[in-house]
């Protein structure tokens, strides 16, 4: 089920998300399955303990069904109402064998997953996907190259989401924080009363950067939100692809500007990328926003962009402009779009709120190779309790 938050019928938001929704393809069908079944199929060495997205459990029991329950656990096959090409579901599993040492050199586990719907056309459709991969040994040496850090992050965004329903928000909170530590204490270089000597591997490098953020947003933070607009951003986010649930997490922020060679820039949310002489298109998924630099905003008003011999800014004023139409074309719901001389005073508050934050944890931000890492004070101090002990 797909729901849109608007405050008017009238509105753009409403109207694109409804013909979106009622797109067809090139045969005149819609885009999308009805009455879907997905079931869980896997080897021996690990079972499945739930899923977590626009799904509900049909209970069916099976040897692969583990005791232990996440989301909508207790059975290897959930049901769907409705699916389209961007709905995303989250399947979390359970290693039986702890013991890999114990598996024969090469050892490969097999996942598969076996979704049967309805088409429009009337036809009952089955899709296999397997998957196979080789067990990796218990040192961190040889599980880090296979973490996708994008991935996981959604994954434990989307488990927060669920604890909400049943659970106290700080109580959430906390233990992300305490799956933040167990991460890092395994897989960080450390060295006791040393933070400069913190470390993480490219592998994990942004992973505390999207945990820092995920714990700020509008997910898990529910002040100055009604409790529909709080159930509206949650709902999205656990039918959301990974790319989708990321930019709601960390909103993208570009850089477009007279100097720089090739694509725009991405940059940090902070105040100090409002730059006079550039560009910034900010894209939280919800919203889309484009803001001129006080220089450029005058150069607009004063029409340079319409000369002959100003065509670099003519370019430079338009490639925003074509990076957010691709936007507002491809994503459901459609966002909340805001152009340049509407969005400077939104953009300016905006990042102004950020630079706050920024300026808070100026002293947490670092590099490890090459990627910005963002700790908690808590996560630190607590580090520093393992280790001790």
């Amino acid at each position: 089920m797909d729901v849109v938050m608007s405050d008017s019928f009238s509105l753009n938001v409403y109207k694109d998300s409804l013909k979106k929704f009622f797109e067809t393809d090139s045969t005149g069908f819609l885009k999308m399955g009805f009455n879907a079944k997905i079931e869980v199929l896997c080897s021996k060495e690990f079972k499945v303990c739930g899923a977590i997205g626009p799904c509900t459990s049909t209970g069916k029991k099976g040897a692969q069904v583990s005791d232990l329950t996440v989301g909508e656990g207790a059975s290897c096959e959930w049901q769907a109402a409705a699916m389209d090409k961007e709905t995303t579901i989250a399947f979390y599993f359970e290693v039986t064998n702890q013991h890999v040492s114990n598996l024969p050199p090469g050892k490969q586990s097999f996942l598969q997953f076996q979704t049967s719907y309805l088409h429009p056309s009337g036809r009952r459709r089955l899709r296999v996907t397997t998957l196979s991969y080789r067990f990796a040994d218990q040192s961190p040496l040889d599980i880090a190259p296979g973490f996708d850090q994008e991935a996981a992050a959604v994954l434990m965004a989307r488990l927060a989401v669920f604890k909400t329903e049943t659970e106290d928000a700080l109580d959430v909170l906390r233990w992300l924080d305490r799956k933040l530590i167990r991460l890092v204490s395994r897989f960080a270089d450390y060295q006791k009363d040393d933070p400069n000597s913190f470390h993480l591997s490219t592998e994990f490098a942004i992973y505390p950067q999207f945990m820092y953020h995920l714990r700020r947003s509008h997910f898990l933070q529910t002040f100055n939100a009604s409790p529909d607009e709080t159930a509206y951003y949650r709902s999205v986010l656990l039918r959301a692809s990974v790319m989708n649930a990321l930019v709601m997490i960390q909103p993208a922020l570009l850089s477009y500007s007279l100097n720089q060679q090739g694509p725009p820039q991405p940059v940090l949310l902070d105040a100090q990328a409002l730059k006079p002489d550039v560009i910034l298109l900010l894209d939280s998924f919800f919203h889309v926003v484009v803001w001129h630099g006080e220089l450029i905003h005058q150069w607009r008003e004063q029409g340079y962009h319409n000369l002959p011999e100003y065509e670099n800014l003519r370019q430079l004023l338009q490639a925003p402009v074509d990076d957010a139409s691709v936007v507002l074309g491809d994503r459901f719901p459609a966002p909340k779009a805001k152009p340049a001389a509407a969005a400077r005073a939104a953009a300016a508050a905006a990042t102004a709120a950020a630079a706050a934050a920024a300026a808070e944890l100026q002293q947490l931000l670092r590099c490890a190779g090459g990627a910005s890492e963002l700790i908690d004070p808590f996560v630190l101090e607590n580090m520093s309790i393992a280790q001790a002990q």
